[in-house]
């Protein structure tokens, strides 16, 4: 199995991020987040997709000059 097949359901990833699963809700209505599919009636989010949201949202500081 490789990381394309993997997904986190709206509670996990609530739960990685110590968010509310309502605030992944309102992202979706915004169409802001990481991207996600739905299965049926359940949303889903694929790894790959939560790791390159992480990633690109991810700041690093330079020191003050």
């Amino acid at each position: 199995m490789n990381k394309d097949d993997l997904f986190l359901d709206q509670l996990q990833l609530a739960r990685r991020w110590k968010l509310s699963h309502r605030t992944l809700e309102r992202w979706r209505w915004l169409g802001e987040g990481p991207n996600y599919t739905k299965l049926g009636k359940r949303v889903v989010y694929r790894l790959v997709d939560v790791e390159q949201f992480e990633a690109d949202g991810f700041h690093q500081t330079s020191p003050a000059d």
